[in-house]
């Protein structure tokens, strides 16, 4: 009897050994699929293109508000004309 019990409790964690590592090696397998590659690498390149607008963006920003800060500072209200040869 003790050794019956002792059989199939060690199937029993074999078979759920079995099962729990196959389900494992399946998540890590479509972790790497192409099809997820792509689609992580598309968000990042995605999110990047979003930072790099947002940091032109504040960049502008910071210069307009530098440009009036200095135009402020040297009493000059607008820029000369294009057609301005002196300019």
């Amino acid at each position: 009897m003790k050794r019956g019990f002792w059989v199939a409790l060690g199937l029993g964690a074999g078979a759920t050994g079995a099962i729990l590592a196959g389900r494992w090696g399946k998540k890590q397998a479509n972790r790497v699929a192409p099809q997820t590659v792509v689609r992580e690498a598309k968000g990042g390149i995605l999110e990047l293109g979003k930072l790099v607008n947002e940091s032109i963006a504040e960049g502008k920003r910071a210069m307009d508000e530098r440009e009036a800060e200095l135009r402020r500072a040297y009493d000059v209200d607008a820029a000369p004309p294009a057609d301005d040869p002196a300019a």
